[in-house]
C-alpha cells in the first residue's frame, strides 16, 4: 500500500503542527476533516495525524458530497482532500466548500502530480497539494503552512508548476521585474516554501528585514496576504529576469 512507508516513520516533537489561538490569544486544536474514498487511507491518515497533539480529526468523509456535507457540520479549519472520488470530485467540492466556509483551508491529496490537477485544484482554492506516497509528515508540514497563512506543495508538485506556468499565467499580477533583486530571490525562497525565519537564516539577515522586503513585494504586485505572494511565486516560477 502507498502508504506503508510512512505510517510507521518515526514522529518527533519538531514536526508538532503549533495549535490555533482563539481572538482572544487562547489556545486551540486545529480541526481537521479527512476526505477519500479508500477507506484503509482515510483509516492510515487519522492514525497519523492523531499523533500531533495539536491536531484533533473532527471527521471523515468518502466523497466530495460527504465532505460538503461533513464540513457544514463539523466546521474544520483545514479539510483534506482526495482528488479523485466519486459522485464529487475534490476539484468541484473544493470549489463548493470554499465558496460556502471562506476560512476553510484545503489541502489538496493525489496519487498523482498531474499538472492538470495541480493547477485546477489550486484554481478551485487549495492552498496545498500533497502525493499521497508522502502522505506522512509532508501532510503535517503542509497543515503548519496552510495554517500560517502559507502555500506548500510537495517539491514535485511545485517543480511541475515551475515548469509549465509563465510568468503572468491565469490572470497573476505583474511580473517580477518590478521587484528589486533581493526581493525576486526572496520570492524564489517562497516558492520552495521557505518560511521568513528560514530565509533570513538562509540569507544572514534580520527576520525583520525579510518581513519588510516581502511586505514591499506585496505592495509592488498588488497582493495582500503572504498566501497570495506566495501563490504568485510558486505560478510563476518566480523565475529572475
Amino acid at each position: 500500500m502507498i502508504f506503508q512507508s510512512w505510517i510507521a516513520s518515526e514522529y518527533t516533537r519538531s514536526n508538532l503542527v503549533p495549535m490555533r489561538r482563539d481572538p482572544l490569544g487562547v489556545a486551540m486544536k486545529v480541526r481537521v476533516l479527512i476526505v477519500d474514498d479508500h477507506k484503509m487511507f482515510r483509516e492510515a491518515l487519522l492514525l497519523r495525524l492523531s499523533k500531533d497533539p495539536n491536531i484533533e480529526v473532527v471527521g471523515a468523509a468518502s466523497d466530495g458530497l460527504d465532505a460538503i456535507a461533513k464540513a457544514s457540520e463539523l466546521r474544520p479549519d483545514v479539510v483534506c482532500m482526495d482528488v479523485n472520488m466519486p459522485r464529487l470530485n475534490g476539484i468541484d467540492a473544493a470549489r463548493r466548500l470554499i465558496a460556502a466556509q471562506p476560512g476553510v483551508k484545503v489541502i489538496a491529496l493525489s496519487a498523482h502530480s498531474h499538472k492538470r490537477y495541480i493547477i485546477e485544484m489550486l484554481n478551485a482554492g487549495a492552498v496545498g497539494y500533497v502525493t499521497k506516497d508522502e502522505a506522512g509528515d509532508a501532510l503535517l508540514r503542509a497543515i503548519q503552512a496552510v495554517q500560517q497563512e502559507q502555500i506548500y506543495l510537495v517539491p514535485n508538485a511545485a517543480a511541475v508548476l515551475a515548469d509549465v506556468l509563465p510568468v503572468d499565467t491565469y490572470g497573476m499580477p505583474p511580473s517580477p521585474t518590478l521587484l528589486d533583486p533581493l526581493e525576486r530571490k526572496l520570492l524564489r525562497l517562497l516558492a520552495k516554501n521557505r518560511t521568513a525565519e528560514q530565509m533570513a537564516a538562509e540569507l544572514h539577515l534580520l527576520p525583520a528585514v525579510v518581513d519588510g522586503c516581502l511586505h514591499n513585494a506585496m505592495r509592488k504586485l498588488d497582493l495582500h496576504s503572504i498566501a497570495e505572494l506566495a501563490e504568485y511565486a510558486i505560478r510563476s516560477g518566480a523565475r529572475p529576469a
